[in-house]
């Protein structure tokens, strides 16, 4: 299955507008540059207060290391590398997501707690934390978060953190410059006037005009 198509599947047709708009609002911690940035790099264009308050995120640890590769599994199954463009963590998206939480406190909660129900459920199944099963054991954990309108109803704290999971990768990757360049956006671009074209020229009798 290549990215368009897990993209697809696993709904990001369907990603909150409101996360993407603000990860690129211009005054918005730089968001859509890549998050492994150093802070500062456009300070002409930024208050003194914005520079420092990056700069202490940027210094600041939320994730653990163990949470850290849980997060990076996750947003590589959520964006896989293919022929195309690199995978989720690639484009530093793991970094992203722990940049965004302490950002944006109020995704600090969730994202933990499901985390911990992600690894609570692997240890019920298989005997070990989601990064040390297979990959068929993770995919098979996934599937049974990723589709809300399939997922079992004890299920539902998992769907709700894997919703939220799979929007950040996708705002991560998709504001990043890997992302945009996956997406062939190229903003706006000089084009060259030829005149008007002849076939409309021909049809208000003023050729040759």
């Amino acid at each position: 299955m290549n990215r368009r198509d897990s993209l697809k599947a696993l709904g990001l047709g369907t990603i909150s507008a409101t996360m993407l708009l603000e990860a690129c609002k211009p005054n918005n911690n730089k968001l859509a540059e890549d998050s492994n940035d150093k802070a500062g790099t456009d300070d002409a264009s930024r208050l003194p207060n914005e520079i420092e308050r990056d700069k202490k995120l940027k210094a600041e640890k939320f994730f653990n290391d163990h949470e850290m590769a849980t997060i990076t599994v996750l947003a590589d199954i959520i964006i896989p590398k293919d022929a195309r463009s690199g995978s989720a963590s690639d484009a530093k998206v793991p970094d992203f997501i722990e940049f965004i939480v302490k950002d944006k406190t109020h995704n600090q909660v969730p994202m933990r707690g499901g985390l911990r129900w992600l690894d609570l459920q692997c240890l019920n199944r298989y005997g070990k934390t989601f990064v040390d099963i297979t990959a068929a054991q993770q995919l098979e954990m996934v599937n049974e978060i990723a589709y809300p309108k399939k997922a079992k109803p004890e299920m539902q704290q998992g769907v709700s953190f894997f919703n939220r999971m799979r929007d950040l990768t996708a705002t991560g990757f998709f504001t990043s410059k890997m992302g945009i360049e996956d997406l062939g956006y190229v903003g706006n671009t000089p084009n060259k006037w030829e005149g008007v074209p002849a076939d409309v020229l021909k049809q208000y009798g003023m050729e040759g005009v």
